[in-house]
């Protein structure tokens, strides 16, 4: 492709500032990005407060990062936050040690088969289901792998493996079917308090490409990323070093494609392009664009979550200790209960603490936002740890996915036959997971394969 085309990114979260990068890096370089907010980062929001930065969207990653630590580089920076604990609670705000076998004697036989699940599960991720860790979603429903390893290399990987079609079955039900459902005890932490729905509800692919059996380790060992100014210092510094940052406050009002050019209208101009790639949610992209009817029809089928965070003040006799895990609330019945809440700075108690809850399940009515923001301050009164102030709130799209019937009737292997019809092409969230790592990377396979 010519180095010189004119790209148009829509939207300045990991996904497209990455693609910038890597563009960047492979020599194209008349590329703009437009980016609706004020900042950038996306998800990855870290306001101040009292002089220091907290998280009300991503906080954590580990060293299986591949594509932020090649953001890390790019920048000069390392992840060089505060050290992340947890303890866990019930639901009636007692301290609880779930996977302490001295504490829990009458659950010492459980414990015991659950461990030995892990490892079972870990034989058969590398075995039965080889390839199932690639990022992104293609070919799975069709039984194949295609797509770069997750390593360091990330070297170019294939083949064909007819397991791999089980991964589009609510992950609850591919456990059952692997003898291996107690492993959900451990996977539910990182995953369903992380706002990524629940287990009967999500198809296995999804838990599993994010939750690769050395990711899902390194949150059970606690081996995390952290920064001292935040996930979303990631991404401004990001922004600093690429040679065209993000324009921001750039409200897109009509995506008009023709005669084999993209026209976007942006704060009230025109302007021309010869590619596009949409970053931003895919299912608001016919909201704005000329969608033609193949995409009207796929991203009609995504479905999101509703995750909410509150960033609250305690009074310092009421700061938690340490960070807590109620592993009751997540369940669908306990849907819009206090899930975590997070004491990110340990050395000082003049911080915020952030509290996270979903409010949506497949098979629920949606529960109101106010509603599960009194259930979640009720429920730290519980946990003895009560908000005496909310300074801030979010209510986030998050973690747009499609459910079984549509993962199994191949709407990736769909989606990605149209990669550049239209001159257009998808990323973000949806196209591989939704955390920055995994929407970085497939930014960054998405330039290898096409550009």
């Amino acid at each position: 492709m010519d180095k010189n085309i004119r790209i148009c990114i829509i939207g300045g979260g990991p996904a497209g500032l990455s693609a910038g990068m890597y563009l960047e890096k492979k020599g194209y370089e008349n590329y703009t990005i437009l980016e609706r907010n004020d900042h950038v980062g996306g998800k990855c929001h870290s306001p101040y407060y009292n002089g220091r930065r907290y998280e009300m969207g991503a906080i954590m990653g580990v060293p299986s990062y591949y594509a932020v630590h090649d953001v890390e580089e790019f920048c000069g920076i390392t992840h060089d936050g505060p050290q992340l604990n947890r303890n866990y609670k019930d639901r009636n705000g007692n301290v609880i040690e779930p996977f302490e076998p001295k504490k829990n004697l009458t659950k010492i036989p459980r414990l015991l088969k659950m461990k030995k699940q892990i490892t079972e599960l870990g034989r058969i991720l590398e075995t039965k289901y080889k390839g199932y860790d690639i990022n992104g979603h293609r070919g799975v429903a069709d039984g194949r792998y295609d797509g770069f390893a997750v390593t360091p290399e990330r070297e170019p990987v294939s083949g064909t493996n007819e397991n791999l079609k089980d991964l589009a079955m609510p992950f609850k039900d591919w456990c059952i079917m692997n003898n291996v459902e107690l492993t959900q005890d451990v996977w539910i932490g990182p995953f369903t308090s992380f706002g990524y729905g629940y287990f009967d509800e999500i198809p296995a692919a999804y838990v599993l490409k994010y939750l690769d059996f050395q990711t899902c380790m390194n949150f059970v060992r606690i081996n995390l990323w952290t920064w001292k100014n935040g996930t979303q210092f990631i991404w401004e510094s990001l922004n600093d070093h690429l040679k065209n940052p993000a324009r921001l406050n750039a409200q897109i009002s009509k995506v008009e494609r023709k005669d084999g050019k993209v026209f976007v209208t942006v704060n009230g101009e025109t302007e021309e392009y010869d590619k596009l790639i949409v970053t931003s949610p895919l299912q608001f992209f016919p909201e704005y664009a000329d969608a033609r009817e193949d995409e009207e029809k796929y991203f009609s089928k995504i479905e999101y979550e509703r995750y909410d965070v509150l960033a609250v003040e305690t009074k310092p006799e009421d700061h938690p200790e340490i960070s807590y895990y109620v592993f009751d609330n997540m369940t669908p019945d306990r849907l819009g209960h206090l899930m975590v809440y997070y004491r990110r700075w340990r050395d000082t108690k003049d911080q915020v603490i952030t509290t996270y809850a979903l409010r949506k399940h497949k098979n629920s009515a949606e529960i109101p936002y106010e509603e599960c923001k009194q259930t979640v301050l009720e429920d730290l009164k519980i946990m003895k740890n009560p908000a005496s102030n909310v300074i801030n709130e979010q209510s986030w799209y998050y973690f747009p996915h499609v459910f079984s019937d549509d993962y199994a009737s191949g709407w990736y292997d769909d989606v990605e036959a149209m990669q550049g019809k239209y001159d257009t092409f998808y990323a973000g969230e949806i196209m591989s997971f939704g955390d920055m790592d995994e929407t970085a990377e497939y930014s960054r396979e998405l330039v290898e394969r096409f550009f």
